[in-house]
């Protein structure tokens, strides 16, 4: 299921060339203190993150990232595309 998840990010066009652009921790991403972050939140930090990456990445799917689905996609960012 994760690969599945990572690949979808790849081939949304989330690249790491767009998560470079804010190499950031949740806490500094997650504006509203909520402790989760929202698509506007997300966008805010990677403007190049389109809603169907985010959606790919909330695998819960409540419409907002946890602290775990953030770091994995943080990680899915940093690591080579396959």
């Amino acid at each position: 299921m994760r690969k599945i998840v990572l690949t979808s990010l790849f081939a949304l066009g989330l690249s790491t060339a767009a998560m470079a652009q804010a190499a950031t921790d949740f806490a500094s991403v997650d504006t509203d203190l909520n402790g989760s972050i929202s698509l506007a939140e997300a966008q805010v930090a990677w403007p190049d993150l389109t809603e169907e990456a985010f959606t790919a990445a909330d695998t819960d799917g409540n419409g907002e990232l946890s602290a775990e689905e953030y770091d994995a996609l943080v990680a899915a960012s940093a690591a080579p595309a396959q």
